[in-house]
């Protein structure tokens, strides 16, 4: 059987979509046939899709075609007379064309009193659609009390459009199953008596009729609504925690700008075809299969079943024929689910994350939360009141994961997974989650009652032992050391000293590098991707390519140059290593032009590289260094800016300048404590030998283990500060499949490309370019990703580069557990190698 369907556009958006869609395939067939005068003239309906078989999960088959009528409700509305004739004619044209039933879309259902007069008119059977369409809302609204662990008889819903088709159905549904309904219909419609005539008097009890949505912002969280005139529902005035099921177009929900992050609208009347429908011809799993319209779900569901009948048609759609049509649409293979909001699909947790604005307060003292409703209700707040882009990111990678505990290398989730870090908080924990020698420190020191900040109004004990203890084992002539919170804090700290020290105000960086994000540090960061929405940054700041000395020897001969900062490894630009002799000589050169150099040893100090500091490895002495990280043993923030006595004196040594630079928390008793417990462990354990034994070896397991893989570029690094290089090459892969598509596609369409505009033609280019950059980083996500759920293990790329995966796990790590980290990425890699560069 073949059916055929009027859709229209709901917007004018869409409505110059269709338009786009008509020149193009005009212009095609202009270009593969030539010109022809009816190829340009004025169409009734306009083509959109050709089916062709569809097959459905249960193994029926139909075809179908849609065209869309170029009228939006407004322009139909206004001409409703004539639309009813353009929807008799396109009938008629589908049904030239094969068609034995038709399905109608919004307005061309309307039109008509409900389709009545198109039913009784028409040249073949034709259906409205509103029965799935009610369906899928009705299933929609189920799970939303199921997910928010409401009974039905514990929801008050607000039914915006009684007494409307879908609205007037789906109230007698949700009445059936216990449900308390606010009913709004249009002020001065109806008499009160007329519109509950439409419900059985058994139901009355459960219904309260409003004539004004105010009404319902103060009464109502659970919204469904099908106006069919659109826009009467505004997001913003909604109550915290609403859900709104919007189920016909034109929207009836306003979305809020900014938008809320507290309610939930859904996109309610669509079902999904599962993967056993077959919608055509499909090619690499790419079909229109998510978010069909129920409309034109209910008419393919019926061109299934073989039946060519007037389905769903006028105000009365009993609850009977919409339980049946759903039952043979899931049979079929379409589903309610997955739900969508604004287009974009949602899943439990965020629905599930609203349940605390829906949990009545007479009701019994709510159970302690499963593992999974922490979760979820972590997961909701960060998304509302953090950062939501993040957490979608990480739930795109399936890395969003909540843990509930830590010791040593080992997290464990809120569902009792545990999980090897390979991560230890971008190297805040070289001695292993939770320490037992620092976390018994501040036990103690808490237990005590030892003062805490008492700094700038007496010297606090701890806060000295550690400058003393940091300057006694720190390379170089260290004698004064600045504590703040961070290692940004520190980094600013450094530049502030320097400039004040020398008089000068010039810095340079290397590129590539990374400093931190507060206003100093990102001016001195080397990545235009971190700074380019903060210009203008801190004046003066040059980079300069990492590894050549000459180009940073024309920099600081001028001697304006306050100092150069510059990381031993380039952990967030890569895990990139410096030639050898690199630091040594570009120490020699800053001491020539009288620069202080400022050596960043955040990520690489305490041990990470194989020495308590990479800059053991080639002598350096600088002029000041900046820690942070690990210093409190990943439990305290703290910074640390160490500086020589002379640079220190020169810059703050006198009564006028002396208090130039504080920080309120940095300096505190209880940070300090925490840095000399951790001290302490990463010398009692000899973690910075054990670092270099066990780096050595673990890189040599990953280079052997990765070495039939050309798409692993280079294993690389110091100690366990170690870094993958992925190369996986997709330049060109855009363009070919656009000059595919365009050799393939009727016409020819490289002519019709040679003459896009310039800048049209270089705006593609440099989207072909950076499509192919990002699939190169989403090939390097996956090994995330995999790794993470298929073998237990936390990675994460760095910050500069999303094609490196970072290796730095706690220097308490086993060699057991290295293996095992061996053995699962080799097990990714065989299984990302379908493809071979």
């Amino acid at each position: 059987m073949k059916f055929g369907f009027i859709a229209h556009p709901t917007s004018v958006g869409l409505k110059r979509y269709v338009k786009m869609l008509d020149l193009l395939q005009r212009q095609s067939k202009d270009l593969q046939s030539g010109y022809q005068r009816d190829l340009w003239r004025r169409e009734n309906m306009v083509p959109f899709v050709d089916f062709g078989q569809i097959r459905s999960a249960a193994g029926a088959t139909c075809e179908g075609i849609v065209h869309y009528l170029p009228l939006t409700a407004d322009e139909m509305l206004a001409s409703a007379r004539e639309v009813q004739e353009r929807i008799f004619e396109g009938i008629d044209t589908l049904g030239k064309q094969g068609a034995q039933l038709v399905g109608l879309g919004g307005f061309t259902s309307i039109i008509g009193k409900r389709g009545l007069v198109t039913a009784e008119r028409a040249s073949l059977p034709v259906t409205s659609g509103n029965s799935l369409t009610t369906y899928a809302a009705y299933k929609a609204l189920l799970q939303v009390f199921e997910w928010l662990q409401l009974r039905p008889q514990e929801a008050r819903v607000a039914i915006v459009g009684y007494p409307g088709s879908i609205c007037l159905s789906l109230a007698k549904l949700l009445l059936a199953q216990g449900c308390r309904l606010d009913l709004l219909y249009r002020s001065g419609s109806a008499s009160p008596e007329e519109l509950l005539e439409h419900l059985p008097a058994k139901w009355h009890g459960q219904v309260t009729l409003r004539d004004s949505i105010d009404d319902c912002y103060v009464n109502n969280r659970i919204f469904a609504s099908a106006t069919s005139s659109g826009d009467v529902i505004d997001e913003a005035r909604l109550l915290p925690g609403s859900i709104v099921v919007d189920i016909a177009l034109p929207r009836d929900a306003l979305r809020s700008t900014p938008p809320r992050t507290d309610t939930l609208v859904i996109d309610g009347g669509c079902m999904t075809a599962s993967p056993q429908v077959k919608l055509g011809g499909e090619s690499l799993n790419m079909a229109i299969k998510q978010q069909i319209n129920g409309c034109l779900t209910e008419t393919m569901v019926l061109a299934l079943e073989g039946r060519a009948e007037c389905f769903s048609i006028g105000r009365t759609l009993e609850p009977e024929k919409v339980l049946e049509i759903g039952a043979l649409a899931e049979r079929h293979g379409f589903y309610a689910f997955p739900l969508a909001s604004w287009g974009e699909r949602i899943n439990e947790k965020i629905i599930s994350g609203l349940r605390r604005y829906h949990r009545r307060q007479e009701s019994a003292p709510a159970q302690a939360d499963s593992g999974e409703q922490r979760r979820t209700q972590t997961l909701q707040r960060y998304r509302s009141h953090i950062n939501p882009m993040l957490a979608d990111f990480l739930g795109m990678q399936r890395c969003d994961h909540v843990f509930d505990r830590a010791e040593q290398c080992t997290l464990t989730d809120t569902e009792g997974r545990q999980f090897l870090d390979m991560v230890s908080g971008y190297g805040c924990l070289n001695l292993g989650h939770n320490p037992r020698i620092v976390t018994d420190a501040i036990r103690k020191f808490l237990t005590d009652s030892t003062p805490n900040f008492v700094q700038y109004v007496s010297l606090p004990q701890e806060t000295a032992k550690l400058a003393e203890r940091l300057c006694a084992i720190a390379p170089g002539e260290f004698e004064r050391v600045f504590f703040s919170n961070s290692g940004t804090e520190a980094v600013e700290a450094a530049l502030k000293l320097a400039r004040a020290a020398t008089g000068r105000t010039r810095f340079v960086y290397a590129e590539n590098s990374y400093h931190g994000k507060t206003l100093g540090a990102l001016s001195v960061t080397g990545r235009e991707k971190h700074k380019k929405h903060f210009r203008p940054l801190v004046p003066g700041c040059v980079g300069v390519a990492f590894g050549d000395l000459e180009a940073l020897r024309s920099e600081l001969i001028s001697e304006e140059v306050a100092a150069y900062i510059v990381e031993p490894i380039q952990g967030e630009g890569g895990v990139k290593m410096p030639p050898a002799g690199y630091l040594a000589a570009a120490q020699e050169i800053c001491r020539q032009t009288g620069t202080l150099l400022i050596v960043d040893e955040i990520q690489t100090g305490l041990g990470r590289t194989g020495r308590m500091f990479a800059s053991e490895w080639e002598g350096l002495e600088p002029d000041i260094m900046v820690l942070a990280k690990s210093l409190s043993g990943g439990l305290i923030p703290i910074g640390a800016t160490l500086s020589t006595a002379q640079v220190w004196d020169a810059a703050y040594g006198t009564m006028g300048r002396f208090l130039l630079h504080t920080s309120t928390f940095g300096g505190c008793n209880i940070a300090a404590v925490a840095g000399l417990a951790a001290l302490d462990g990463l010398q009692q354990q000899g973690l910075a030998e054990r670092a270099d034994e066990l780096g050595t070896y673990f890189k040599a397991e990953l280079e052997k283990a990765t070495e039939h893989y050309p798409f692993i570029a280079e294993v690389r690094g110091r100690g366990l500060m170690l870094g993958i290089q992925l190369d996986n090459d997709f330049a060109g892969a855009v363009e070919a499949c656009a000059r595919e598509f365009g050799t393939r596609l009727p016409g020819d369409w490289h002519l019709t490309y040679r003459f896009f505009p310039d800048e049209v033609k270089q705006h593609l280019a440099d989207a072909m370019s950076k499509m192919e950059e990002s699939l190169a980083e989403m090939f390097c996500m996956r090994f995330v990703t995999k790794l993470s759920n298929d073998h237990g293990i936390l990675t994460f790329v760095t910050a500069n580069s999303s094609t490196v995966i970072r290796i730095q796990p706690p220097l308490v790590i086993s060699r057991e557990e290295i293996d095992h980290f061996v053995r699962s990425f080799a097990t990714v890699c065989e299984e990302m190698s379908t493809f071979l560069n």
